[in-house]
Parts: C-alpha cells; sequence; structure tokens
C-alpha cells in the first residue's frame, strides 16, 4: 500500500499545480517533493503526472487518482485535526469513578465548580465502592483509597486518611473503657466490609502493631453507615479521621485509645495511561490536587 504520506504530497501538487508552490506550504525542499510523488508512481505503476519545463499537468489516471484520494485525505486532516484540538482544549466526556463516601455535598459542589470553569467539558461520575475496571469501563479516572493492586494504571497520590476509634457516649455508658487494643473483642464494633459479623482491624501506635479481630451487630460497604450506626450509639466505629473530628471536638463522639489508629492510608486518582493525556482530564487532576476538602488530609 502507497504511504499516505507520499499521497498527501500528491494530492498538495496537484492542487498547486507546482512543485515549488507544494513544496513551500509543505516546508520541504523541492528535491523531496518531487521524490516523495516519483516513489508514488513507482508504487502504482502510472504516471500521475507530466512534466515539462514549463508545465505540470496530471494525467488521466493522475486526475482519477486524484479525485479518488483528495476528499478521504480531506476527512483524515480533519480528522486530525479535531483530534489535536481536543489536545489543546479542555472538551468532551469525562468518566469519573468515585467511592461512595464521595456521594456528599461538598465533592458535588466541587464538580459543580469545576463544570462551570470548563462548560465544554461534561461529566459521567459513578459512584460505588466496588474497584472497576478503568479500560474496559471506558473511565477516564477513579480515585481509590488504600493499597492499589493493580500495577498497570497511573497513580497520583491526593492525599491521605486515617481512622480513628471513636464511640457515643450512649454507647459507652456503664461500659468499660479499652484500655488496650486487646480489649476491643469485649465491645460491639460496627464494621466496614465485615463478614459474618466480624472484621480484623489492624492498628498502630508508633512502632507498634497489632491485628485485632473484632465483631459487631451491623456491617456496611460505606463510611456513611458505619459512621451513622456508630453515632446511633451501635458500637465501636473504626471512621476516618475527617469524618469524627468536629464530632470528638463537640463530644458527640469518644476517641478510644488516642495512642492508637489505623496506619495512614493513601488516596489516589488512578487512570489507564499517561500517554497523551487528553487536556479535559488534566485540568480536572490539576483542579483535585489543588481542591481543599475535609475527605483526605493533605500529604504534607
Amino acid at each position: 500500500m502507497p504511504d499516505l504520506n507520499d499521497i498527501a504530497v500528491f494530492v498538495k501538487v496537484a492542487q498547486y499545480g507546482s512543485f515549488s508552490r507544494a513544496a513551500h506550504s509543505l516546508g520541504m525542499p523541492v528535491s523531496t517533493v518531487s521524490r516523495k510523488v516519483t516513489s508514488l508512481e513507482e508504487q502504482l505503476g502510472v504516471t500521475l503526472l507530466q512534466r515539462t519545463t514549463r508545465k505540470l499537468s496530471l494525467t488521466a489516471q493522475g486526475r482519477a487518482y486524484y479525485d479518488r484520494c483528495s476528499e478521504p485525505l480531506a476527512h483524515l486532516i480533519d480528522a486530525e485535526q479535531a483530534l489535536t484540538e481536543t489536545q489543546r482544549k479542555p472538551e468532551g466526556l469525562l468518566k469519573i469513578s468515585v467511592p461512595v463516601i464521595f456521594g456528599q455535598e461538598v465533592f458535588y459542589e466541587f464538580v459543580s465548580s469545576f463544570l462551570k470553569a470548563y462548560p465544554e467539558i461534561q461529566v459521567d461520575l459513578f459512584v460505588t465502592n466496588l474497584f472497576l475496571d478503568l479500560i474496559a469501563e471506558n473511565i477516564d479516572l477513579g480515585i481509590r483509597f488504600g493499597e492499589l493492586k493493580d500495577s498497570s494504571i497511573v497513580a497520583q497520590r491526593l492525599g491521605k486518611s486515617v481512622r480513628y476509634l471513636v464511640a457515643a457516649p450512649d454507647y459507652l455508658r456503664g461500659r468499660m473503657l479499652p484500655a488496650k487494643p486487646e480489649d476491643l473483642k469485649d465491645h460491639q464494633c460496627v464494621l466496614l466490609n465485615g463478614r459474618n459479623g466480624e472484621a480484623e482491624w489492624h492498628l498502630v501506635s508508633g512502632r507498634k502493631s497489632i491485628d485485632m479481630r473484632v465483631s459487631g451487630p451491623v456491617s456496611s460497604r460505606d463510611f456513611e453507615a458505619v459512621s451513622a450506626f456508630t453515632y446511633r450509639g451501635h458500637g465501636i466505629g473504626l471512621l476516618p479521621s475527617t469524618y469524627c473530628e468536629e464530632e470528638i471536638k463537640r463530644g458527640e463522639l469518644i476517641r478510644l485509645l488516642p495512642d492508637w489508629s489505623s496506619p495512614e492510608i493513601f488516596v489516589h486518582a488512578v487512570y489507564p495511561t499517561r500517554r497523551f493525556l487528553p487536556l479535559r482530564l488534566q485540568v480536572f487532576l490539576d483542579a483535585l490536587k489543588a481542591w481543599k476538602n475535609p475527605l483526605w488530609l493533605p500529604l504534607h
């Protein structure tokens, strides 16, 4: 099959009726333009242009070939320009996957402000705790807490989170407060992703760490539900600090074992590839990194 670049050069020569004017338009030496047309003729086995010292004209085969090539080539150039333009201009559909913890007003306000700043971008939002396959689902960007298991995706750290042991005063009334992590086994706990009424909590204090098997009456897949049942006195919860610090200050929750917490959990923006990043995704990433929010703690 002939080289598409050679065809493009031939079309330009046919349009200008001159090697020199075509060369000037393409920013190439005249010798290169002439060589590419000759190469195309040799590949096709026909003469496309009649060359004389005074005149350049299309042969019958050259005219037929030009008529067939010029319009599809123009469509290809238009398509290339359209793609290039999307790389230069933030526009188009942005598909984003976020965990259920983001399903609250503060995040919706962030997305709303972003859309007002970039009116030619549209957002398709997936709010789920499922780790969707970004490539299979054609998702541009996901936000994930904790360890990343897929090494093929690109990840940028946005912030970090740490979880505290907390309980409502109603739950603690008449109960002995835990003095050490091992005491948690004697308490009801509100579980995240528990199975059969049990879950394992990994806690750290300085260089010390412990894994505790805890149990409780209710389990959920999202922190909104865990928070709700913790606030209502159904047991001890292991909640993100951003979820409970204000409630601790107001006395609505009591922090237990304050020397112990979860390890730091990093928050990542993940996306399929760093090559040819669409500008709509780049500006959203920049906005995420600049966003001051209660969903995670800053890295520094």
